[in-house]
């Protein structure tokens, strides 16, 4: 293995006084709007007042942490190189086997997670929402983490399974399961009518596209009113139901709901325990799916396109289908959850679409480790509970949330899970034989 992967660049006191610096005055200038003034009641008018002294120990406090947490940094890098160095030729086998068990941990937690809190409400809507964004990012994935292609207008797909199924439910009666693969083939022809146009763009050029797709989409359903209901969205979805049983206390004359039938008393926590066990079920599905696909030729070629597309062109490779191919495919999971996110809701809105929506699924996949299915799991879950556990801290909760982006992307530049072993390696006989995923 090249010495290059072990290559670390210790700073010098100079280098870590100036970083320090650098931080502080980041921290000064946030500080002033946020810290150091604040509106005070005097007298029935409104007035500002200043707290300079409390936003001096803040800068004080960032400037000599920034100095202790680069020099920790430093110190911990510098002791672990040499072991680094010992353990590389089996390092890629032990972190296989720790995603293995952390994802069969996660898989048992997830099963369990509805039984264990049945009577909370709360916990059980985090977790469905940390499963959505889940599939989501597993989707996503497959067009940054693979194939290599930047797309900040994921959210339109999302938003097309999402309207798809509100309209062909509550304008031609379609139930959940009939409208989900309807709506997912719509997602993935509006990933191809995507993708086709902007086949020679890369890079910044084609996040700019995606950006715009995205945004015309929402635009669209904001103005087509008689289309989309415009601003005021489309109520009154109809929920899926188990095996035809809807979840109410008092069902249709006869016909049994899920209480009834099972003798259960009713309760509302049964629709949502199976809402969560239901998008669980598609999120493992799409895992599955993804898993395959990527130790198939489609898979190996999205990630040739990655590494080097001028050379896939030189071998033959028709990086057109490829780049359509990853569109289509992750355009289609996105608008899985969109079915989901509706039927779950009870009622959509333009609002639920927006750039920032696209923003948080792509920084899952980023932070994740781009191609790592595992790191989407760990990304989503710290993205989602990060902002819940700031709800207490409300005036400072985005600043919070900023922070601890900015520390695991110091701590894990790579992403959470960077190690992915490869699809395909040589065995020592010099034939291909498939690895981990």
């Amino acid at each position: 293995m090249s010495a290059v992967v072990f290559a670390h660049h210790q700073l010098t006191p100079t280098e870590r006084l100036r970083d320090a610096g650098w931080i502080a005055f980041v921290a000064l200038i946030l500080g002033i709007p946020l810290i150091g003034l604040t509106t005070v009641d005097v007298g029935g008018r409104l007035a500002v007042d200043t707290r300079f002294g409390l936003l001096a120990m803040a800068v004080v406090a960032a400037f000599g942490g920034r100095l202790v947490l680069r020099w920790a940094v430093d110190h911990l890098k510098g002791r672990k190189l040499a072991r680094q160095r010992a353990a590389a030729g089996n390092a890629g086998g032990r972190a296989q086997q720790v995603v293995n068990v952390l994802g069969w941990l996660a898989l048992g937690a997830s099963v369990a997670l509805p039984i264990v809190f049945s009577d909370n409400r709360y916990v059980v809507d985090t977790a469905t929402t940390v499963l959505i964004y889940v599939m989501l990012g597993w989707g996503l994935n497959v067009v940054v983490g693979l194939a290599g292609l930047l797309d900040l207008g994921y959210v339109a797909f999302y938003a097309v399974g999402a309207y798809s199924y509100a309209l062909l439910s509550t304008q031609y009666g379609w139930s959940f399961w009939e409208a989900l693969p309807v709506s997912g083939a719509l997602a993935a022809g509006f990933g191809i009518l995507l993708g086709y146009p902007i086949l020679r763009l890369r890079g910044d050029y084609l996040a700019i596209v995606t950006l715009g797709f995205g945004e015309i989409i929402r635009v669209i359903l904001v103005n087509w009113t008689e289309f989309s209901g415009g601003p005021n969205g489309i109520s009154s979805i109809p929920r899926p139901s188990f095996f035809g049983l809807e979840f109410t206390r008092r069902p249709a004359e006869g016909s049994d709901s899920f209480a009834s039938f099972f003798g259960l008393e009713f309760s509302a926590m049964h629709r949502l325990i199976f809402l969560y066990y239901l998008i669980l079920v598609l999120a493992l599905l799409t895992h599955v799916f993804v898993s395959r696909l990527r130790k198939l030729p489609v898979g190996r070629a999205w990630e040739a396109l990655r590494e080097d597309e001028i050379a896939c062109k030189a071998m033959g490779m028709n990086t057109t289908n490829i780049k359509l191919s990853a569109f289509a495919i992750g355009a289609m999971l996105g608008g899985f959850a969109g079915v989901f996110f509706a039927a779950r809701q009870g009622f959509i809105s333009p609002e639920s679409f927006t750039f920032t929506e696209s923003a948080i699924i792509l920084a899952i996949v980023v932070l994740g480790g781009m191609g790592s299915q595992m790191g989407v799991v760990l990304a989503a879950t710290l993205l989602v509970l990060i902002p819940e556990f700031g709800r207490n801290f409300a005036e400072y909760r985005m600043l919070l949330f900023g922070m601890a982006m900015v520390l695991i992307m110091v701590w894990r530049p790579g992403g959470l899970l960077a190690h992915r072993e490869p699809t395909l390696r040589l065995s020592a006989d010099g034939k291909a034989a498939r690895g981990g995923a």
